[in-house]
């Protein structure tokens, strides 16, 4: 199967050697435009149909807080892309981290990083239900509602455990049908584009420099899954070469896809309206061409977003879980593969999402699952900043000789370092405290299991 280059092979592929032909049919390499559309997939959830409204408050200065972040965006998949020249293995963040500061590192990336897939998948389909509600009606009892939620989030599981051949086919597919309605707007409010829309640069008193940083920190959350790429590098063709550029071309693409949409819907879209819109792609078709079917349209192509991104966020949710368990930072169960996709990692993080989500529609609180969002936003930068540092650590160790690269790599580290710890303030205090709680929370695991792997080799 797949050689992630780990010093220990995992059982079931080594004792079931009979099925392998078997799973290999459904196994397959990503290449460079699938593993590309898993970046962009990932970054470009359902959050680009609602981003331009949340940022209308600040005025179009919020275009220029998307300047800023999308280099910073970039710094980072610069840096992921580095980071696996040196090490292709699945994993990314927790095997950077592991191989520069040791195990207990590793498992604060790979523990975090868990946390952040599992509960951003249940919000995922919990939104998606928002979307499925114009085209059938499924919000009118709470338990119709829950059910379509779990029926979202169990569908791309299913298409993981058919193999990672499938995982691959979605999506890219729903990467492609996603793009056309954001494209249609994007090119379309060219011709319909009328300076007048656009409101004023900025919106109430203040400075420049904090309406960019307040409006930042509302986009930053949609910059989050830059590292799709190289924590699936194991399952892609040439991972020295395609991850980093996988990773940069998939932030560039969802970068000029944010942009180019949310200033066509700035020029198509009034101003006054746009502060209040709920589903502002919609009112910009509706604006461009006239009519109501603006809505079902949005909704569809949103349905069609938030399932793709489910389906490589499932993946990824198993992924770092079966590379840390391979090394014995996490359950040995983990390490269990079939027809290239890690079943166990997928089966639990679908269950624990599941639950999360029951939960929410039962405690009839939107405010609990609001600041879980929000932690999670916190706890997927812990493996950013490993990462960051660990290329610090390579760096500052020597072992890059040429002087221009190595300036250029130290400029980098730094850009995406302080990028990340940009991300950790968009989150919030709230939101950092109960994060904290939820990472320290994973202490007594990697003791137990530490204690586990020394008695082992006593």
């Amino acid at each position: 199967m797949h050689d992630t280059g780990s010093v220990q092979a995992p059982a079931p592929e080594a004792t079931a050697p009979r099925s392998a032909s078997a799973s290999e049919k459904h196994a397959r390499r990503f290449g460079l435009p699938v593993a590309t559309a898993l970046v962009m997939g990932n970054i470009i959830g359902g959050g680009i149909f609602l981003l331009p409204a949340s940022v209308a408050p600040f005025g179009t200065v919020s275009l220029l807080a998307f300047g800023v972040l999308t280099l910073g965006a970039i710094a980072l998949a610069l840096v992921f892309g580095r980071l696996a020249e040196r090490d292709p293995r699945t994993g990314g963040p927790y095997v950077y981290a592991r191989e520069a500061f040791g195990d207990f590192a590793g498992f604060l990336a790979a523990w975090a990083y868990w946390i952040t897939t599992w509960v951003s998948n249940a919000a995922l389909a919990v939104a998606a239900v928002g979307y499925l509600d114009v085209l059938i009606p499924v919000n009118d009892h709470k338990w119709s509602a829950c059910l379509a939620a779990l029926v979202i989030q169990w569908l791309p599981a299913l298409s993981n455990f058919a193999g990672s051949r499938y995982v691959g086919a979605v999506q890219l597919i729903s990467t492609v049908l996603k793009f056309a309605p954001l494209l249609l707007v994007a090119v379309g409010g060219l011709f319909h584009f009328d300076a007048h829309n656009l409101g004023p640069f900025q919106e109430g008193g203040g400075s420049t420099l904090g309406a960019i940083s307040a409006s930042a920190a509302i986009l930053l959350f949609s910059y989050l899954g830059v590292e799709s790429a190289a924590v699936s590098a194991g399952e892609v063709r040439d991972p020295r070469r395609n991850v980093g550029r996988a990773t940069v071309i998939g932030t560039t693409g969802a970068a000029l896809v944010y942009l180019l949409g949310t200033l066509a819907v700035f020029g198509t879209v009034a101003h006054e309206k746009l502060v209040h819109s709920t589903a502002p792609f919609s009112d910009a078709v509706n604006a461009m061409f006239g009519g109501s079917w603006g809505g079902w349209a949005v909704a569809l192509a949103a349905l069609v977003s938030m399932t793709g991104c489910l389906n490589g966020w499932t993946l990824l949710s198993a992924q770092t879980p079966y590379a840390a368990a391979r090394d014995g930072l996490f359950p040995a169960a983990f390490t269990r593969k079939r027809r290239g996709v890690p079943t166990v990692g997928v089966g639990v993080t679908v269950v624990l999402a599941s639950l999360l989500t029951i939960y929410n529609y039962t405690a009839g609180s939107a405010r609990v699952f609001e600041v879980l969002v929000l932690v999670t936003t916190f706890t997927a930068t812990v493996p950013y900043l490993l990462a960051t540092a660990a290329q610090i650590h390579h760096l500052a160790r020597g072992e890059q000789v040429d002087r221009v690269r190595l300036v250029r790599d130290a400029v980098l580290a730094a850009l995406a370092f302080g990028f990340s710890l940009w991300l950790v303030a968009g989150a919030g205090y709230a939101a950092v405290y109960q994060g904290v709680l939820f990472l320290f929370a994973g202490v007594p695991v990697y003791a137990w299991l530490a204690a586990r792997r020394q008695r082992g080799g006593a």
